[in-house]
């Protein structure tokens, strides 16, 4: 696991979380390896794998297989226990997982996953997940997570909520310049107080951006 922020044995005061986004994991899972059940609560889990497939299973009776193309999400609430394996006993398996901060506490525990046309997110953003009540997976949070492929050369204004909001573009494949940051692969840069924010792209390139509330108090 590449960690973006502290998390179990990696510990960085300086890196604790971009407002209420806590946890952005790079993992690499090896053929029919995995995470044991494991609980979580009050949080909001969102799993985006890359290549490769995974087996869910938790205590609220799903049981499914994720595979690259789609999205999941787990509303942990008041709680839930669940594990996470390579589906494979053979090929590996690579994933983001994202945890974002609930905006309510105790929710009752709820379990989703779709998949998404790649067709929708060329050469713009297209959210995958959002505050519960669209038309895309649901969280209970003012957030927004998009998934954009954009061709080289191509040029594209990022335009964030309100003020209260802030950006974490993560660079999944290739390379671009974000607010004047030059990124690579598993680059990332966090951009808040921002009326726009301007991306372009030197290779195609691949990109997650994960827009939170700034300030959280839990």
């Amino acid at each position: 696991t590449r960690h973006s922020f502290s998390f179990a044995s990696y510990y960085d005061p300086k890196r604790m979380g971009f407002g209420a986004l806590r946890v952005l994991n790079d993992d690499a899972i090896a053929p029919g390896a995995g995470f044991g059940e494991h609980p979580h609560d009050n949080m909001e889990i969102i799993t985006i794998p890359l290549s490769g497939a995974l087996k869910h299973q938790d205590n609220m009776g799903n049981s499914a297989v994720i595979t690259t193309g789609e999205v999941q999400v787990m509303s942990a609430g008041t709680g839930v226990a669940h594990a996470e394996f390579n589906a494979s006993e053979t090929e590996p398996l690579t994933l983001l997982q994202i945890w974002i901060l609930t905006d309510r506490r105790n929710v009752v525990p709820r379990y989703d996953q779709r998949r998404f046309d790649t067709t929708h997110y060329q050469n713009t953003f297209f959210p995958v997940v959002e505050k519960m009540g669209g038309e895309v997976l649901g969280i209970y949070q003012e957030a927004r997570l998009s998934l954009g492929r954009f061709e080289a050369g191509k040029k594209f204004e990022y335009v964030p909520r309100d003020l209260s909001t802030g950006v974490y573009f993560f660079v999944i494949e290739g390379e671009a310049t974000i607010a004047d940051t030059k990124l690579h692969p598993r680059d990332a840069v966090g951009v808040w107080e921002a009326d726009t924010v301007a991306l372009s792209f030197d290779q195609e390139s691949f990109v997650l951006a994960i827009e939170v509330p700034m300030n959280v108090v839990r």
